[in-house]
């Protein structure tokens, strides 16, 4: 399968304030697409905008967006079509997580998480399909993450999540390899963003955290390779083995103790 030439293509990135979307708009914008960026903060996707495309001479349009709102996925593609772009390339970034025990976190923030992490990508990949089938050519990339690879504990939502964003675009893969459209889920493991910061579990034991910048240059080889999935880093990719080998159990209880909350580890088993 040839190499994708991502010189004046269209890419919308979901997610591109921070993180990982982040590396990806720079990476690309440096290797002369189009973007379409989409977050939450008009401010900053305004000032990234500006940024990439002074710096690349590439055209890169804001589009802010809560992506947890019903419809909201569909109306940032309108959106882009009103601009007269159609994304050649779709990479689905946003997400986020929740730390804790189940029944003690905000039942409205795990729907939440749900809607992000699985109803944008949905509503975002069938929106994007119908005109990449048209030209015979496209690609999507979804983020999903190591936490695909077994349930968590503490992190039950995520997790899940995460499995039925793998599930997913393997499945289309699938559908769509013949039809001239790449799809690719990116398994990341414990990346240095703000990540667990954010979420709440900064002191879960992750082990060493690969850079943003190495899971993207990892994700865009692999798409040129037509994988269907990815577990970027060596390590993460023995880890990804371990439930495969071991009664599910026995991972569930070492997952456990990686992600028990430390302030309740005494109060709960």
């Amino acid at each position: 399968m040839r190499p994708l030439n991502y010189r004046n293509t269209t890419i919308m990135v979901t997610g591109a304030s921070s993180g990982i979307g982040l590396a990806y708009a720079h990476t690309l914008a440096a290797r002369g697409a189009n973007l379409l960026l989409v977050a939450r903060s008009e401010d900053k996707l305004n000032v990234l905008a500006r940024e990439l495309a002074q710096r690349h001479g590439i055209r890169a349009h804001a589009l802010a967006a809560d992506l947890t709102e019903a419809g909201a996925a569909t109306g940032v593609h309108a959106r882009a079509s009103a601009l007269g772009l159609r994304p050649d390339i779709l990479i689905n970034n946003a997400g986020f997580a929740t730390h804790g025990h189940f029944e003690a976190l905000s039942l409205e923030r795990q729907l939440d998480e749900i809607a992000l992490n699985c109803r944008a990508v949905v509503e975002l990949s069938h929106a994007v399909l119908p005109a990449m089938l048209q030209q015979g050519e496209g690609a999507i990339i979804n983020v999903a993450s190591t936490a695909a690879l077994q349930p968590l504990p503490y992190m039950a939502i995520y997790g899940a999540t995460k499995a039925f964003v793998l599930s997913f675009s393997e499945a289309l893969w699938q559908e769509y390899r013949t039809r001239g459209v790449r799809v690719l889920a990116v398994c990341p493991g414990a990346t240095d963003t703000a990540f667990f910061d954010v979420v709440g579990a900064a002191e879960a034991g992750v082990g060493t955290r690969m850079s943003a910048d190495t899971v993207v240059d990892a994700s865009l080889q692999a798409l040129d390779h037509g994988r269907s999935h990815i577990v970027p880093g060596g390590a993460n990719r023995m880890l990804g083995w371990l439930p495969r080998m071991l009664p599910r159990q026995t991972i569930l209880q070492i997952v456990a103790n990686m992600l028990r909350p430390r302030s309740t580890a005494s109060r709960y088993p």
